[in-house]
């Protein structure tokens, strides 16, 4: 594949698998393997439908199925909903801090917590963590939320030269009624408006998946098209 940033990297085709979102059915996804990528490239190769996920960069190609569909959120004209501003409010006593991603004991032992309690899994090792997360091919910060010196949530995030592009979000579980995905959301929203970005990507939106149809909450937003396009779909929010 050769990209506009001057990106030239052979392209792989996966293996037909079970979907991890929709149950039934099967999926397969191609696959780049930089060592390293420009945030201008990385930006060029969202906007063709790929994500990145540690040092792998992926998009679908499931044969009858476009369920996944890129989803992102123009910031200037974002409007957060009434319980979204709840959720704000309720989080003001967060400190939110941006730097580079750093895997450390306590972030590893929130991870657990949160693994256990969102996903019912507990086989993850730290490695897996350091690979998922905090390996990254391109320009990548991690985004802290503390309580009293105590980190209570993380977020990955990648910085390219027009938005930032949301990867994972792990809470502490004790902390759930705060709604922190909520507001994390909304501080990586407010990050781009700062830093004067025009988009927040957001992943993968699948209508018939919990995991991945919230995302649809914050707009107005836009899903790629299989033209590869953008559109704004009819939108329905919340006053």
């Amino acid at each position: 594949m050769t990209a506009q940033s001057n990106l030239s990297l052979p392209l792989y085709q996966g293996d037909p698998h079970p979907c991890s979102y929709l149950p039934g059915l099967i999926a397969k996804h191609e696959y780049l393997f930089p060592s390293r990528i420009d945030p201008a490239a990385y930006e060029w190769l969202m906007d063709q439908g790929f994500r990145r996920s540690g040092r792998l960069i992926y998009r679908p190609t499931c044969e009858g199925c476009r369920e996944c569909i890129p989803i992102r959120v123009p910031v200037d004209r974002f409007q957060a909903t009434k319980s979204q501003r709840r959720a704000w409010r309720r989080n003001q006593d967060v400190q939110v801090a941006v730097d580079r991603p750093e895997l450390t004991d306590e972030k590893w032992a929130l991870y657990q917590a949160y693994l256990k309690f969102q996903h019912q899994k507990e086989d993850d090792s730290r490695e897996d963590l350091q690979q998922f997360l905090y390996n990254s091919s391109t320009t990548t910060l991690e985004m802290t939320l503390s309580l009293n010196g105590r980190v209570i949530g993380c977020g990955i995030l990648d910085e390219c030269p027009h938005s930032l592009s949301s990867v994972y979000f792990y809470f502490d579980p004790t902390e759930a009624k705060r709604s922190l995905g909520v507001f994390s959301a909304l501080c990586e929203i407010e990050a781009c408006r700062t830093a004067g970005l025009k988009w927040w990507y957001a992943g993968f939106y699948i209508r018939g998946c919990d995991r991945m149809n919230y995302k649809s909450n914050f707009g107005p937003y836009e899903l790629l098209g299989p033209d590869g396009a953008w559109h704004e779909p009819p939108q329905t929010t919340e006053e």
